[in-house]
């Protein structure tokens, strides 16, 4: 009666280095609805449902990752531990410098997971260059199998997804023990739910453990709103996500940021707009997706991105954009380098290596710390300016009749907002290049070969991904109440027409979709 092909169905279900499992993939959704059957079922026997969702999770990272999951396994039980002795110590009175020390040893492992998988042959290939550009012969017996001369040979190593984002929400929980901000566990099994939580685990957002772990315990309560609130995101970032940033990327700006140098300064242009919103729809909308399935499960997280492209200033930017890195940034680094307790100079040089290293943090390349440095160059100028507008007040705020306090100029915030997402949007193109010279291809071919006779052209041959740009620009900059009412809206409507527009949509993204499995941008970090 049935015909079931199980060797299919098992190699859907091993890992398939590939195709990584993600949450717009048709085996994610399978496997989701026969995981929230069992949720529900388990939701007064806490325990049971902490071991449960946690199995899964480590299924889901051996399906993105394979037996890489034992990392996740190591960074878990390491940090779990060395926070323990970190409690033990501070309320023991044996003084911090033991303390500091545990958390040295929790920065030394973690990040230097981090260092290997990550950077290994970035920062071999740099110090050969260096020795090179300094005229150093290093002898073969030193260079031994990996330096030959002064040239390195790249080693083949496997980068786990999602790697930076559970060693930075692991040392977030030390750090905090460490700081007096959260207390250490008792359990290690729930350390290693808070870990491993599925919706965030490969892409973020970066939960804080003072944020997660006291819902871990909390009677399993998912309320209408939470519901309703849950399927929106899960529909706005599947649509961000499999809609609009899948389609632009494979039809579009994939072929101008290949070859640059065969299209036009407008159509160069048009891809730096198009990968603008690839990146923002493809990462808010899986920020949009974990929220959501943690909201169905009974979890919340905090918002990882609020319209950034409506920024008037790059510090509003990042403001506004990944906020769940942004502040990890600011918290555990740009205020442990001193932040603005120092005098200005100071500040600003703790502000280009916070971002400096922000830019590392993406990618292992020139071109991930020209962006970062340029994007910390640009907040000190930000912060200059800011500084002057005691001064230039007239320029930056205008007085109200009904308001005696100054009140921002709106003249000026367009024109702020019109340069920032410029700005932004430039910088893009160091993040997306594959090498800097494939960046500079694009600034001269834009600067140079502009070509602007051709955009009806363009618009002829693009029409479904210039639609689809101009949706996703609208929607964007849609004010802030309409969104608030179509959300309202999906989340009161009944359960069947949710169900509906889920049906609808999927259907969309099966006819839209590329053969290939599209992986979320933020996988590679």
């Amino acid at each position: 009666m049935f015909d079931i092909d199980f060797t299919r169905l098992i190699e859907q279900l091993i890992y398939q280095p590939q195709s990584p499992m993600i949450f717009s993939s048709g085996i994610f959704l399978f496997l989701f609805l026969g995981f929230t059957l069992i949720y529900n079922l388990l939701g007064k026997a806490d325990t049971l449902r902490i071991l449960f969702v946690t199995l899964f999770s480590y299924y889901f990272y051996y399906k993105s990752s394979g037996f890489f999951f034992g990392l996740l396994a190591l960074v878990t039980i390491s940090d779990y531990f060395i926070a323990e002795a970190i409690g033990k110590t501070l309320s023991g009175g044996s003084g911090r410098l033991l303390a500091k020390t545990l958390v040295v040893l929790s920065l030394i492992l973690d990040l230097g997971l981090l260092v290997f998988f990550k950077y290994t042959n970035f920062l071999g290939e740099s110090i050969c260059t260096l020795l090179e550009n300094c005229g150093v012969h290093v002898p073969s017996s030193i260079t031994g199998s990996y330096l030959q001369g002064v040239v390195w040979q790249p080693r083949d190593i496997f980068l786990p997804v999602g790697i930076s984002f559970f060693t930075f929400q692991s040392l977030s929980y030390t750090i905090d023990v460490y700081r007096g901000n959260i207390k250490p566990l008792d359990r290690l099994l729930d350390y290693a739910f808070y870990v491993s939580f599925f919706p965030q685990l490969v892409a973020g957002p970066i939960v804080r453990a003072r944020d997660f772990i006291p819902q871990i315990r909390r009677p399993l309560l998912v309320t209408d709103q939470m519901f309703g609130t849950g399927v929106f995101l899960l529909i706005a970032g599947l649509f961000k996500k499999a809609v609009i940033s899948d389609y632009i990327s494979v039809n579009f700006v994939e072929r101008i940021f290949d070859q640059p140098d065969l299209y036009s300064g407008l159509e160069n242009l048009l891809a730096v707009y198009g990968y603008t919103l690839q990146i923002y729809c493809d990462f808010s909308g899986y920020s949009d997706m974990a929220i959501g399935i943690a909201l169905l499960l009974g979890f919340q997280f905090p918002k990882n991105f609020d319209s950034p492209y409506k920024s008037s200033s790059i510090t509003e930017f990042w403001r506004r954009w990944h906020i769940s890195l942004s502040s990890w940034l600011k918290d555990y680094l740009y205020i442990s380098l001193g932040g603005n307790r120092h005098g200005k100079i100071r500040q600003y040089f703790n502000l280009l290596m916070t971002m400096l290293l922000g830019g590392l943090w993406h990618g292992a390349s020139l071109n991930f710390i020209l962006w970062g440095g340029f994007h910390g160059l640009l907040l000190c100028l930000d912060k200059i300016w800011h500084s002057l507008c005691g001064v230039l007040s007239p320029l930056a705020y205008l007085p109200s009749k009904r308001n005696p306090n100054p009140t921002k100029n709106w003249f000026v915030m367009l024109v702020g907002g019109v340069v920032t997402f410029h700005l932004v949007a430039a910088l893009w193109v160091l993040f997306r290049a594959s090498s800097f010279g494939i960046a500079e291809q694009v600034f001269h071919q834009i600067f140079y070969k502009f070509e602007p006779q051709i955009f009806l052209q363009w618009c002829t041959s693009y029409k479904t991904v210039g639609l689809l740009m101009l949706l996703g620009y609208v929607l964007h900059f849609m004010p802030e109440f309409l969104s608030a009412k179509a959300r309202h809206l999906v989340t009161r409507c009944p359960l069947v027409v949710k169900a509906l527009l889920i049906v609808v949509l999927v259907f969309i993204v099966i006819q839209i979709k590329s053969s290939d499995v599209q992986p979320f941008i933020y996988f590679q970090f």
